[in-house]
C-alpha cells in the first residue's frame, strides 16, 4: 500500500499520527489538525494513524 498524505487547509502536510489530533467518542474517531485543530476526514485519518515514520 502506498504512503497516504494529506495537505490541511492551513497548508500543513499530515502524514503521521504525530500530524493529528486523535478524539475518542462514542461513535468512532474523530480527527483534527495538531497545527489549527481543523477537522479532517474520517477516511483520510484512519489511514493516517496506521502510518509509521521511517
Amino acid at each position: 500500500m502506498a504512503d497516504a498524505s494529506y495537505r490541511c487547509v492551513c497548508g500543513a502536510p499530515l502524514r503521521f499520527k504525530q500530524d493529528l489530533e486523535v478524539e475518542s467518542t462514542t461513535t468512532g474517531r474523530r480527527f483534527r489538525c495538531r497545527d489549527c485543530a481543523t477537522p479532517v476526514p474520517g477516511i483520510v485519518g484512519e489511514r493516517l494513524v496506521h502510518q509509521h515514520p521511517s
